[in-house]
């Protein structure tokens, strides 16, 4: 695709993003005619039905960047033309489409906000398929919906690599500006970084250069809306990102957390025909997603990201339909009655007869001093090429045992010039899988202290040192140069917002399961339900469950099983009512 002005600043963001989406590509280059294939007559016919005759003049705007809900547009004569437009109002053109060729990308297939413009260059004929019409063909034409679904999911890939959409500028490090493409990042949203460290001279920005320190990082919308330091749900509502409700509509089943276990419950429940939506408040992949490679998940030898499972899983997700919610905060869940009721963070009421707990758990915030003060200012619970960049050629140190850790591990050592790996016990072997043990065993800048315990950050503004302990080096307290700290301490689970609802939780807070049946003589007992009839609960945040991603999945396929069974029987009891 054609490289804007300024592409992403963040070294590895390209190859993380494509990750996200699909397998690693390196490059694009060699996949334009998968990216934008030209369809035969006989398969033009076959989608025709599935769409609306459209006539286009020369010159007119099909669709432009920010506007919701067109659809794909199929070209039977003429030519369309697709430009790349950012924030900054630079435009590039992209290719344009002849008979037989199509618009659209991975957005389309819910109508989110276009991402580039299309006009046509000649007067032109052709049909549009609006979002629901063109999930229902991807369903039903299953050969020719895989090049389809290809198609949009390159598109996607190639506009994160080439820094479309939304402009963010700031000074390179600031702890909101690398917050906000951590953000974008792993929403798979494109997005282009001006540092205005390294850019000083630019002149797009002459109209900013007196704004306060405050007002930093901004952010220039596709539209040219300017936002002033926003949080997340600023930038995903000037972005359109935030998802619309139908205050009257019950869903069949509410999933709560769009880590591997959500997801997957959204992949079989929406594929079998049930009204499936999806809650998080951050982005797909839960905390699997900070697995820089996982390695033992059937079906991938030569390994897979958290991350690009995840987006892999996520577009799935929107092919049959399931209704993706990010980010959005769920509040409290009131139950007691059918249906049930989840209220989000902004006061909407979402109806729906089951509810799937599938939030997982958190990285645990260590009782350190001043830990607060150097969070997003060196100490980190993500380590993904953001933080790799910042980290280069420096020392780090990395705290945890487990799988998580481990992988994170093995990805900065490829960047940091050494890491500094603390655990409490005595070794890696009892938390960690074998393969990542002999991995990091053999890596020459990875260096383990065992039975050590950070004591003490310090730093005047951005961490400097770290103090530990650990009996096996000194007697006292050890002090390292470190500006960066990745913590990856067990994990409690995100169960607080159940507490309207008094669902059952074990005394470390995750939720037990197996706790009763619909009510009725015929009724069987659902093993992942909670005390409360409609909820389920799995994942990591289920008492007794086994940290692995591979489980995780495996409970949202079984509890799909479990909720058609609970509705037959809410059907059932309303007959007999």
């Amino acid at each position: 695709m054609a490289q804007a002005d300024r592409t992403e600043s963040v070294e590895g963001q390209g190859t993380e993003a494509t990750a996200s989406l699909d397998a690693p590509y390196s490059t694009l280059e060699s996949r334009w005619h998968q990216m934008f294939p030209t369809l035969t007559g006989d398969e033009v016919e076959r989608m025709r039905h599935f769409g609306t005759p459209q006539r286009w003049q020369a010159g007119e705007q099909l669709f432009s960047v920010g506007q919701v809900g067109r659809g794909m547009c199929v070209v039977v004569s003429g030519c369309i033309q697709i430009i790349r437009r950012d924030g900054l109002g630079h435009e590039h053109r992209i290719t344009d489409l002849g008979p037989g060729m199509f618009s659209a990308e991975v957005g389309t297939l819910t109508g989110r906000p276009s991402l580039v413009d299309g006009r046509a260059v000649t007067d032109s004929e052709g049909f549009a398929i609006p979002p629901d019409r063109l999930r229902a063909l991807l369903v039903a034409e299953a050969d020719l919906g895989e090049r389809i679904m290809r198609a949009l999911i390159l598109r996607r890939v190639g506009l994160i690599e080439s820094g479309s959409g939304p402009v963010l500028v700031g000074h390179g490090a600031e702890p909101l500006l690398l917050a906000l493409q951590a953000f974008l990042r792993r929403n798979g949203h494109p997005y282009t970084v001006i540092d205005m460290d390294v850019e000083r001279d630019c002149s797009c920005l002459s109209e900013f250069a007196n704004a306060p320190a405050s007002d930093f990082p901004l952010v220039i919308c596709p539209d040219g809306r300017v936002l002033r330091a926003p949080d997340e749900g600023q930038l995903a509502s000037c972005l359109g990102l935030l998802p619309e409700f139908d205050p009257a509509h019950v869903y069949d089943v509410v999933v709560v957390g769009a880590g591997p276990a959500g997801l997957a419950t959204a992949v079989y429940a929406a594929s079998e025909g049930l009204s499936v939506a999806v809650i998080d408040c951050r982005s797909p992949g839960g905390q699997a997603g900070a697995s820089a490679r996982i390695e033992n998940y059937l079906g991938f030898p030569t390994g897979i990201s958290g991350q690009a499972l995840a987006g892999r899983a996520f577009v799935q997700a929107l092919k049959f339909g399931a209704h993706i919610a990010i980010p959005l905060e769920v509040k409290a869940l009131h139950c007691g009655s059918d249906p049930i009721r989840l209220e989000l963070a902004d006061g909407r009421m979402i109806s729906t007869h089951t509810v799937v707990i599938a939030t997982g758990a958190q990285y645990r915030r260590p009782a350190i001093d001043a830990l607060e003060r150097f969070e997003g200012r060196g100490v980190y619970y993500w380590a993904s090429p953001v933080e790799a960049k910042l980290c280069k050629n420096e020392p780090v140190m990395l705290v945890g045992g487990g799988n998580s850790a481990g992988q994170a591990a093995v990805f900065l050592a490829t960047h940091a010039a050494h890491v500094h790996m603390l655990v409490r016990g005595q070794g890696l072997a009892a938390t960690m899988s074998r393969y990542l043990v002999d991995r990091i065993g053999g890596l020459p800048n990875v260096q383990l202290h065992t039975r050590a315990e950070i004591h003490a950050l310090e730093g005047d503004g951005w961490l400097s040192d770290v103090r530990y302990q650990a009996p096996t080096e000194s007697d006292g307290l050890v002090s390292l140069p470190v500006r960066h700290l990745f913590l990856f301490i067990g994990a409690d689970p995100n169960a607080s917002w159940l507490r309207t609802c008094n669902v059952e939780t074990d005394d470390k807070g995750f939720v037990r399961t197996g706790g009763g049946t619909l009510g009725c003589a015929s009724a069987v007992p659902y093993p992942l339900q909670t005390s409360v009839p409609g909820v389920f609960a799995i994942g990591d945040v289920r008492s007794g469950s086994t940290k692995r991603v591979a489980a995780a999945v495996g409970e949202g396929a079984s509890v799909v099983a479990q909720i058609h069974n609970y509705l037959a029987g809410l059907t059932t009891a309303a007959q007999a009512a």
